[in-house]
């Protein structure tokens, strides 16, 4: 019999930092489109693996310097290239043993998902169809951070991004289903986030609520986080706010129709760096740096991370000749 801790030392051993073991009843309250048994319905456990983010991707944003680590290698690296090379190689290690394995990568498949739709609270057009009867259409979007949890790896934070003991906000899932049964991990009973509310003031975008709160069953758990505006998250992201956005030379923002811009302050140039100009500002950056003064991380440094405190363009200085540049745009928009 494949021994469970075996499969997660040869994990970690192939380039994954956590690894966490679910059974698939754990899944009971996910909506149908979302719910991995649909994929592999003879599957008994979700392996899910984590793989950290050095925290050095973020070094650069911090000075406001040299943007194009955090996204290009920590965010679309690690979600498109280093975690499906990892969960190949344990598909194949667990084929050697007889048991067969469905990788899910961590890739948003828009076909059957519009952008802003939360397929937990409404079912939205879609764009595909089911194949028969009673299953739900092509491709099914699993919940990293529900997976995360019910694999024991963690707990959500209070901006809903997912938080373990090692590196707090910094990580990034994928997910393996299979046919190899074991003994699932216990859900993680740790309390990492405080509700500091920090990662809500810090969000460039003011897209995590302060005051309201919004909840899932997850394994027979009660999973709370604060309301989230995912569009406001999607604009201040993609430096939607001038005053943190060193792209936006004109200063004129996104605007409430960031989504079918194709002009205003050179889209071109910030498009260039994958679109996270703010760096993850509250959530990731600024949670981290609560969590570690507090000294709840177990990955630990020789230095803090932060080192000083955060930039923010003065856009009352902006000079006559970017003034004049805006004027003169205003008639070819």
């Amino acid at each position: 019999m494949l021994d469970k801790e075996a499969v997660r030392r040869y994990a970690r051993e192939v380039g994954a930092d956590l690894c966490g073991f679910a059974s698939m009843d754990r899944f009971e309250t996910a909506p149908k489109q979302m719910d991995p048994r649909y994929i592999f319905p003879e599957a008994k456990t979700c392996i899910v693996l984590a793989f950290r983010i050095p925290r050095g991707y973020f070094r650069g944003i911090e000075e406001g310097t040299y943007f194009a680590p955090y996204t290009a290698m920590g965010y679309a690296g690690i979600n498109e290239v280093f975690g499906p090379i990892v969960l190949r190689k344990l598909c194949c290690f667990l084929e050697d043993e007889g048991y067969e394995a469905v990788p899910v990568p961590n890739i948003s498949f828009r076909n059957n998902a519009p952008s802003g739709h939360d397929l937990r609270k409404e079912q939205p057009p879609l764009t595909t169809l089911p194949v028969e009867e009673g299953k739900p259409a092509p491709d099914i979007l699993i919940d990293m951070r529900a997976a995360a949890y019910v694999a024991g790896l963690g707990e959500y934070g209070w901006s809903k991004v997912f938080l373990t003991p090692e590196f707090g906000p910094m990580q990034r899932f994928v997910a393996l289903l299979t046919d190899y049964e074991c003994e699932p991990d216990p859900i993680y009973e740790g309390k990492i986030c405080d509700r500091c509310m920090s990662c809500a003031r810090m969000c460039t975008g003011n897209a995590i609520s302060t005051t309201e709160s919004e909840t899932l069953m997850l394994a027979g758990h009660k999973v709370e986080y604060g309301k989230f505006n995912n569009r406001a998250c999607a604009s201040a992201y993609r430096g939607g706010v001038p005053e943190f956005n060193p792209f936006d030379v004109k200063g004129e923002g996104l605007g409430p129709n960031w989504s079918t811009a194709q002009e205003g302050f050179g889209l071109e140039l910030y498009m260039r760096h994958n679109h996270a100009i703010e760096g993850a500002r509250g959530c990731v950056r600024e949670c981290y740096n609560h969590l570690e003064k507090k000294g709840v991380l177990t990955k630990g440094f020789k230095n803090r991370f932060r080192k000083k405190p955060l930039w923010e363009i003065d856009r009352s200085t902006e000079t006559d000749a970017v003034a004049a540049e805006k004027d003169a745009d205003k008639t070819l928009y």
